[in-house]
C-alpha cells in the first residue's frame, strides 16, 4: 500500500507541472526576451515608423530585438539603398552580451515606403529621418548608441554634430570622412592592387561613362568584391548580404554614390561630401571601425578616432568593407567592449 501511495504522489507531482507548463507556454526566463510589456509584441518587435518629410509622410520599418534600459543600438545600414539585411549577424552576437538593437531600413529602402522622389534623397534629410525614428523609439541620451555601416557612418557623424545631446555613444563602421580622399584611394591605392589588364578595361568605359554595361559590373563584382566588400569567393557570401544586394534600392543608390563600390564616379551628389574638419566637435564617445582590405583607407579611420574628442579604434586585421563577416570575431568583441565600457563608465 506505501508503494501504491508514492506512485499516486509522484503522479500527481507530476501532473500539475504539466498543468502549470501548459497554463503558462508562454512564461519566459528571461527579462531580455520577454516582451509581454512592449507595444511591439503583437509584431515580435517589428514598428512602422511615420516620417514627415517635405513631399508628405510615408512609413520606415523597424524592429526590436530584445530588452536593456541603458543599452539600446539603432543599426544604419549602408547603400545609400541597402536594408537592414546584410547586418543580421548582428543576432548571433547582440543577444547574448543582452545589448538591446533595432533594425532599420531607411525611406526607399526594400522594407520601407520608397516614393521614389529624389528631392528627398539628400544628408540632411536622412539625418532627419534618423531623429525621427529615434524619437519614435523613445531611445535618448541615457541609453541610445547610433550604429552606421558605410553610407550609414556618414549619417552617424552628420546625426552626432547635429544632434548629439541625444547620443550615449556613437559608432562609425568602415567609413571615412571625405568622399574625395576615399575616391583618391580607390584610385590610387586599391586600384592599382588589381590586374592590371581589368583596371585599364574598367578605367577605358568609366572614360566613355559606360557604367550601364554589364561588363562594367561584372568587373567589379568579379575583382574588386571579393578583395575589398567582403573576403570570400562570391558563391560563399551569405544568405543576409545576398539578399541586401538583391533588394538593393538602384536609383537611390545611383543617384548618391553613383554605379560602383570603386570609388565614385560621374555626378553623385555624394562626390564631394566631407566633414574632417568638423569631427573636433564630436564629443560624444565614439568607435570609429576599419578593416585592414577596406574600400575605406584603415589609417584615415584611425584618425577619426583621434580627431574627436572621446574616441578609440577598432581594427580588424582580417576584414575588408563588410568586416561583421570576414573579421566576425574582432568586430563583435570590440563593439560590444566598447558599448560595456561606456554603459559602465570605463571608456
Amino acid at each position: 500500500m506505501k508503494k501504491l501511495a508514492y506512485i499516486f504522489i509522484i503522479l500527481t507531482i507530476f501532473n500539475n507541472c504539466n498543468e502549470n507548463s501548459v497554463k503558462n507556454p508562454t512564461s519566459l526566463k528571461s527579462n531580455y526576451l520577454d516582451y509581454s510589456k512592449r507595444d511591439d509584441i503583437l509584431s515580435g518587435g517589428v514598428k512602422m515608423v511615420p516620417i514627415k518629410t517635405s513631399a508628405g509622410e510615408f512609413n520606415v520599418w523597424t524592429k526590436r530585438i530584445g530588452n536593456n534600459p541603458t543599452m539600446k543600438v539603432l543599426l544604419l545600414h549602408g547603400g545609400p539603398g541597402a536594408t537592414h539585411e546584410y547586418l543580421e549577424a548582428f543576432d548571433s552576437y547582440f543577444p547574448n552580451a543582452e545589448i538591446e538593437y533595432y533594425y532599420y531600413d531607411q525611406l526607399e529602402s526594400y522594407y520601407s515606403d520608397q516614393p521614389n522622389d529624389s528631392t528627398l534623397w539628400t544628408v540632411e534629410r536622412y539625418v532627419d529621418e534618423v531623429e525621427q525614428v529615434r524619437t519614435a523609439l523613445g531611445l535618448n541620451k541615457d541609453n541610445f548608441y547610433l550604429y552606421g555601416s558605410s553610407w550609414g557612418g556618414i549619417l552617424c557623424m552628420e546625426y552626432a554634430l547635429k544632434y548629439q545631446n541625444n547620443l550615449k555613444g556613437l559608432i562609425i563602421s568602415n567609413m571615412m570622412a571625405s568622399i574625395p580622399e576615399y575616391v583618391d584611394y580607390a584610385n590610387n591605392v586599391l586600384g592599382p592592387q588589381l590586374d592590371s589588364a581589368v583596371l585599364a578595361e574598367i578605367r577605358e568605359m568609366e572614360s566613355k561613362e559606360d557604367y550601364s554595361n554589364p561588363r562594367y559590373n561584372e568587373l567589379i563584382v568579379s575583382n574588386y568584391y571579393p578583395e575589398h566588400v567582403l573576403r570570400m569567393p562570391l558563391e560563399d557570401w551569405p544568405d543576409p548580404v545576398n539578399r541586401a544586394f538583391a533588394n538593393m534600392s538602384q536609383g537611390l543608390y545611383v543617384t548618391m554614390q553613383g554605379p560602383s563600390e570603386f570609388g565614385v564616379v560621374g555626378n553623385a551628389k555624394l562626390k564631394n561630401w566631407d566633414i574632417k574638419n568638423q569631427l573636433k566637435n564630436i564629443s560624444v564617445p565614439t568607435l570609429s571601425i576599419g578593416g585592414k582590405y577596406d574600400t575605406m583607407d584603415p589609417e584615415h579611420m584611425k584618425w577619426i578616432a583621434s580627431e574627436v574628442q572621446n574616441g578609440r579604434f577598432l581594427y580588424c586585421e582580417k576584414g575588408s568593407h563588410l568586416c561583421m563577416y570576414d573579421d566576425q570575431k574582432t568586430f563583435f568583441d570590440g563593439i560590444i567592449k566598447f558599448i560595456k565600457d561606456v554603459d559602465d563608465e570605463k571608456f
